[in-house]
């Protein structure tokens, strides 16, 4: 197959003397560019399918797409956007839109032979003019390209090789870009001698305009009387523009280096102009325009004030937001996905200085230690603040209490002693245990199911049965909200995957329609419950569409195994239907209620023995101790015989739920032990959480890759063992802080 770049030579068209790839070429270079990322044959990959539902294609795996596309037309870095298509088609469409744009008159280059910019056009007087503003963007865009620093991080004075990184060979390709997108001459902007980042926005400013370019050479300044003056050298064009329209009659014949007062140039008319520019430019009073009294001068002035007007890069001074504008870096962890370089490192720069600064604001506190048992109340390291403290935990998924268990840590406890610490060893050879024979038993009596097979993790389980199962020639079709490892068990399977809409059964109905005579088998595979979200899989439609379509169904019980149901065996419990006639597949973690570590997939036995030879990830790993294996006996036996915790589990979902609701919080509907706090902007997710954090309740704030951007959501695990006096505390503080960063409204008598 065809890899990308690789491919055979393409046809041309000619438009106003620039040569451009044709219509049909764009297709063909795009779905080669696809067919390397998704391995699709030619013949199923229909342009006019949806990106998701039909091809699979995340938003994350397109972003990939579009950025090789972007690199093969030399489109300007972001041209491309993961929201902005459905098809493949529309993609096409916009590609081509792109090549002939960059070929149109007015315009400079072309995509065969270099794209660049569209052209910067000339403002309104009452708008600061382009070239300044452009320069630096330019620089600061090429900067993040490379880079991947953001404006807010950069000060004017970094030097570029000591206090960013940037080494000579990297600086030049900045620099180069900078020329490109300012239309420029080749070699205009040069690398050497620009040390810092105001050096090579100055490089820019002053360097000489490519012939024709828009904000290129101003051949002259000429005057209602049609008198033309000496052709200037293009560095002071924009700058000539306003000064023309402000003073034209006054200025004919004039050069850049002439004085206003050699030209005649009334004080009344220079004051007018200064006062102009400065208004165009947005100066602040503090910056004066007195001393220039030439039209160069004025454009060297402008280009400074257009630097000196910012504290950082990224924002001007003064205006809203001030300060906490200027501190904020918009970007999200996804925008270190796709960051691309010869050096596989070096998107760590860019995220290292990205985490940090979030920390510094106290807005990443991942990963703080426990420094004891993870009860309703734990006591953890707050590296924030530098000292042990308590917090109310609702950020743990120890759903019935068991991880705290008498009976769960004795009989830990008791196998480590009568078994050894671990059995080295893969369950295939040497390291199967007595204790772990048994396990799969009790767990295929809790799901009702005719066996049971352990792997090492919940995500394990996920990689190995749905790549044992699905292959090349077969799809999986999945919902966009799924768990990642349902993700990666699709991607190392090799097989097609298919998105359909969240909980949305029409869609899922169009996708197994698109599947009919295009794939061999089908496999259906969702969580119960969401772990994000905290809503349920909408399971009999999945079930009835499944039987209808020929298709198989997977449902992994992660989060719903010891909520859902009356025993608490997991979503099919909870909807009446039947293991093994209903649902194929059931698969769960024993991380979370089970209160241990592992995996499990419960389904018919000759399933289960094809899955012990054929999933590599229980194959080639070495399996859970003995001593996991005892535990989480004890917590199955619990469950059985203390049904009680379960309900006290729903009294305490249902009593933080309705006390958020009625605030005017947004919990999206969950139906499980998960309660989330849907707000939507990172931003405010952020602050949130350490507004939580601050007054004493553990919870995660969820950004990407947890959800979508733009979904952000602080996440509340709900557990049996939280008291009404847990949960109480837990709603004022969830609904202060929410009105602390302006989610809902302050409540009568707050402060």
């Amino acid at each position: 197959m065809r890899r990308g770049m690789g491919a055979a030579p393409r046809s041309f068209v000619t438009r106003n003397g620039i040569s451009t790839p044709a219509r049909d070429d764009v297709r063909a270079r795009v779905t080669d560019i696809v067919r390397a990322h998704t391995l699709y044959p030619t013949e199923q990959l229909d342009v006019e399918a949806h990106l998701e539902g039909d091809l699979g294609i995340d938003s994350v795996l397109l972003q990939s797409i579009l950025a090789d596309i972007g690199a093969a037309f030399q489109l300007p870095t972001g041209t491309l956007r993961p929201g902005a298509f459905r098809t493949l088609s529309e993609v096409i469409a916009e590609v081509t839109g792109q090549v002939k744009g960059a070929a149109s008159p007015g315009t400079q280059g072309g995509v065969h032979g270099g794209a660049s910019l569209p052209a910067l056009e000339r403002r309104d007087l009452a708008a600061p003019p382009e070239l300044p503003a452009s320069a630096r963007n330019a620089v600061l865009t090429a900067i993040q390209a490379h880079t991947a620093y953001s404006p807010a991080q950069l000060d004017f004075d970094s030097h570029l090789e000591a206090d960013l990184g940037i080494e000579p060979h990297t600086a030049q390709a900045i620099a180069e870009d900078v020329a490109r997108a300012l239309r420029l001459a080749p070699g205009a902007v040069a690398a050497t001698g620009s040390a810092t980042i105001r050096d090579l926005i100055e490089a820019a400013l002053l360097a000489p305009a490519r012939s024709g370019a828009v904000n290129g050479a101003v051949r002259s300044v000429s005057s209602p009387t049609g008198r033309d003056a000496p052709a200037t050298d293009g560095r002071a064009g924009a700058i000539v523009d306003i000064v023309r329209r402000v003073a034209g009659p006054e200025l004919a014949g004039a050069a850049p280096t002439d004085t206003f007062a050699s030209t005649g140039l009334s004080q009344i008319a220079q004051e007018r102009v200064r006062g102009e520019l400065a208004r165009g430019l947005g100066l602040p009073p503090s910056i004066r325009l007195d001393e220039c009294d030439t039209v160069e001068k004025l454009e060297r002035y402008a280009a400074a004030a257009a630097i000196h007007t910012v504290t950082r890069l990224g924002s001007a001074t003064g205006g809203a937001g001030g300060e906490r504008d200027e501190e904020w870096d918009a970007r999200t962890m996804k925008d270190f996905v796709e960051e691309r370089s010869s050096d596989l490192f070096a998107k760590v720069n860019g995220f290292r200085t990205f985490y940090r600064a979030k920390q510094r604001q106290n807005l990443y506190w991942y990963g703080m230690p426990l420094e004891g048992p993870c009860r309703n109340r734990a006591v953890l390291y707050d590296e924030v603040a530098g000292r042990r403290r308590e917090f109310l935990m609702f950020a743990s998924n120890n759903y019935l209490g068991l991880a705290n268990h008498p009976k769960v840590i004795e009989a830990i406890q008791g196998a480590a002693g009568r078994y050894g610490a671990t059995n080295t060893g893969c369950r295939l050879i040497g390291g199967t245990n007595v204790l772990h024979k048994e396990l799969e038993r009790r767990l295929a009596r809790f799901k009702g199911r005719e066996a049971c097979i352990v792997y090492p993790s919940g995500y394990s389980a996920n990689l190995g049965a749905i790549s044992a199962l699905v292959k090349h020639h077969d799809a999986v079709v999945v919902d966009k909200y799924n768990h990642m490892s349902i993700v990666d068990g699709c991607k190392l399977s090799g097989g097609q995957r298919r998105i359909f809409a969240h909980n949305d059964m029409a869609d899922l109905e169009r996708v197994l329609e698109s599947c009919r005579g295009r794939v061999a088998g089908v496999l259906i595979a969702v969580d119960g419950v969401f772990s994000m979200h905290g809503d349920v899989c909408e399971l009999p439609e999945i079930v009835r569409l499944a039987r209808a379509h020929g298709a198989r169904v997977l449902v992994d019980d992660a989060h719903a195994t010891g909520v859902l149901g009356r025993r608490g065996s997991g979503t099919a419990e909870h909807y009446g239907l039947r293991g093994g006639i209903d649902v194929d597949l059931e698969l769960g973690t024993m991380s979370k209620t089970l209160a241990g570590v592992g995996g499990f997939v419960c389904g018919n036995e000759d399933v289960v023995e094809y899955l012990r030879f054929y999933s590599n990830s229980y194959v080639f790993a070495a399996t859970i101790p003995a001593g996991v294996a005892a535990g989480l006996i004890a917590s199955i036996d619990v469950i059985e015989s203390e049904p009680e915790r379960i309900a006290t589990l729903w009294d305490n979902i249902r009593y933080l739920e309705a006390q958020l609701d009625a605030a005017g919080l947004d919990t999206g509907g969950a139906a499980s032990a998960i309660v989330p706090v849907v707000i939507g902007d990172d931003r405010v997710a952020l602050e949130m959480g350490r507004a939580v954090r601050a007054r004493g309740l553990f919870c995660q704030t969820v950004v990407y890759p947890g959800v979508a951007v733009g979904d952000a959501r602080l996440r509340i695990s709900v557990t049996s063992e939280h008291t009404r006096e847990d949960l109480d505390l837990a709603s004022d503080i969830l609904i202060g802080s929410a009105s602390e960063v302006g989610l809902i409204p302050p409540r009568a008598g707050s402060a």
